[in-house]
């Protein structure tokens, strides 16, 4: 069963949960600033731990990187069991949601490279649709395989994917293909380009990334005050 931080939301009794997914080497204190700079006082979270250890942090499956070091933007080879084991066990962590009473459609899941992956392996092959997944700096797995394995219900699912036009490693030419190709299979999915590296752009990509959540919650959009100073911008 994976571990995580749970953020209460500033509205009593509000119920859409907001699953976050670090990336490799990170873990869920890396994300605690993202609850403050969303600024959506209704949201309740869950940080989540990925499964494997990965020096002093977490990963959520293996990524084999070049001997010599050097990165220069092509998509790493990964094993593809422990991207599925790391799927089984979010969903149970959904299905634990879910026996606790929330609905489907109460939970979205956001994740950051690899918990990008993640985030899209694991919200578009669920077994019912949910609210909405947020995808930050990552890619997909397999692009052809999610297309013909995923459940018809998945196109309906709101999808928002944001990538840095000068990310280092994982080169924005690479990712830009695979996510038109998850859209023309017929998939909701929205594609935002950002000035930035393998990171989160301050606050106009939070910002944007709150206003997503918003409509996929059917939410209004609301106006917000300048960054909390949590997030780097």
């Amino acid at each position: 069963m994976l571990t995580g931080t749970r953020v209460q939301a500033q509205e009593a009794g509000s119920r859409p949960l907001l699953v976050v997914l670090h990336g490799l080497g990170d873990s869920s204190e890396g994300w605690e600033w993202l609850p403050q700079e969303l600024q959506l006082p209704w949201m309740n979270y869950l940080l989540v731990n990925a499964p494997d250890e990965y020096f002093s942090g977490r990963s959520w499956f293996g990524i084999r990187f070049p001997k010599d070091g050097r990165v220069d933007g092509t998509l790493p080879p990964v094993d593809g069991g422990a991207i599925e084991r790391s799927r089984r066990l979010l969903w149970e962590l959904i299905d634990a949601e879910r026996a606790n009473g929330l609905k489907s459609e109460e939970i979205a899941v956001l994740g950051f490279s690899q918990g990008c992956l993640m985030t899209l392996e694991a919200g578009l092959r669920y077994r019912d649709p949910l609210a909405g997944l947020v995808g930050i700096s990552g890619w997909v797995h397999e692009p052809e395989q999610l297309i013909a394995e995923a459940p018809g219900h998945a196109r309906s699912v709101p999808v928002l994917m944001t990538h840095g036009t000068v990310d280092p490693l994982l080169g924005i030419e690479h990712v830009r293909p695979q996510a038109k190709r998850v859209k023309d299979a017929g998939f909701d999915l929205s594609w935002q380009e950002f000035d930035k590296e393998h990171t989160v752009a301050g606050r106009a990509e939070v910002q944007f990334i709150a206003r997503f959540l918003e409509q996929s919650f059917g939410r209004p959009v609301a106006r917000r005050r300048g960054s909390a100073g949590t997030a780097a911008e």
